[in-house]
C-alpha cells in the first residue's frame, strides 16, 4: 500500500498517560515525514491544547480538532473550517441537570464549564487559556458551540440517545459528546483529502477511541491501539501495541516505513 498521509489521534495514541510523546514515537514520525508522507493530528482536543504538540513534532499540516468540528491552519492556527452545533439549549440543560455530571461546552471563543477538574486544569496549563466561564451554564452567555461534552463517570447511552435527532453522538465510558450532525474526524479528513488531492485508499489512520471509529473504517489502513476497546478494534484493519508501549511507532515501523516493505499490507 502506498501511503501518502496518516491521521493520528492524540490521547491514548500519540501520547502516553503523562501527556508526553515518547522518543520512539517521535523518531517513527520523523522517518515517515522524511519519506514524504503527510502527517496530521486528528483529536478531540481543542486547538490550544493541540498546537503545542503539533509544534513539538514540527508539523506543517492543518490540525483536526474537537472531533472534526474545527480544522485549524498549521502556521497561525486560523480556522479553516468550523461546524457549529445547534441544540435546544433549555432542553439540553434540563436533561443534563437531572444527572450528576460535569458539562463542558467548547465554543469558537473558548471553553465554558459547569465545574473545573484535573483535565481542565491541564488544558489551562498547556493552552495558557483558562475557561471563559465556570458555573451554572444556564446563566452563561455563549454562542458558536462546536462540541458539548457531558461527563457522568459512567456510560449513559439512555441519556445520550435523547439527543440523537439533533446531534452526532459519541458515547464514551464516562459520558458522551455531541457534535453537529454528520461531523466527525472522518468528515474533516475528507475535507483535507480533497484539498491535498489524496485518495482515501492512500491514507492510514490510528486511534483508540469511539471518536476514531469512522476514520478507521474509511481509510485505506486503519489501526487500533492495543488499549482500544472491542468496538474500536472491530472497526480497524489491524491492532498495534498499547499507547504506553509505543504502539504508534510499532504500527509505523512495521506497516508504513519503506525500509519495512515486507510487512506492508
Amino acid at each position: 500500500m502506498n501511503v501518502r498521509a496518516i491521521f493520528i489521534d492524540m490521547d491514548g495514541t500519540l501520547l502516553k498517560a503523562s501527556n508526553t510523546i515518547s522518543r520512539r514515537n517521535m523518531a517513527a514520525i520523523y522517518r515517515l515525514m522524511n519519506q514524504g508522507v503527510k502527517v496530521f493530528l486528528a483529536t478531540g482536543r481543542h486547538y490550544e491544547v493541540t498546537a503545542p504538540y503539533h509544534k513539538e513534532i514540527g508539523l506543517r499540516t492543518p490540525m483536526i480538532c474537537l472531533n472534526g468540528a474545527a480544522i485549524h491552519g498549521a502556521e497561525t492556527g486560523k480556522v479553516i473550517q468550523m461546524k457549529t452545533i445547534h441544540l435546544n439549549e433549555e432542553r439540553f440543560h434540563a436533561l443534563t441537570a437531572e444527572s450528576p455530571c460535569n458539562v463542558m461546552i467548547h465554543t469558537a471563543n473558548g471553553l465554558y464549564c459547569k465545574e473545573t477538574n484535573e483535565e481542565i486544569d491541564y488544558w489551562t496549563k498547556v493552552g495558557q487559556i483558562p475557561p471563559r466561564y465556570i458555573g451554572d451554564l444556564r446563566q452563561a452567555d455563549y454562542q458558536d458551540v462546536l462540541k458539548y461534552s457531558v461527563r457522568t463517570g459512567t456510560p449513559c447511552p439512555e441519556l445520550s440517545s435523547l439527543f440523537s435527532k439533533e446531534a452526532e453522538v459519541v458515547n464514551w465510558d464516562d459520558g458522551f459528546e455531541l457534535l453537529a450532525p454528520h461531523v466527525s474526524k472522518w468528515s474533516a479528513i475528507k475535507t483535507l483529502l480533497r484539498a491535498y488531492r489524496i485518495s482515501p485508499t492512500e491514507v492510514a489512520a490510528i486511534g483508540d477511541g469511539p471518536n476514531d471509529i469512522e476514520m478507521l473504517r474509511h481509510v485505506g489502513m486503519g489501526a487500533a491501539m492495543g488499549n482500544a476497546n472491542e468496538e474500536v478494534i472491530a472497526a480497524a484493519d489491524l491492532v498495534t501495541g498499547h499507547h504506553e508501549n509505543d504502539g504508534l511507532a510499532e504500527f509505523i515501523e512495521h506497516y508504513l516505513l519503506k525500509s519495512f516493505e515486507s510487512y506492508v499490507i
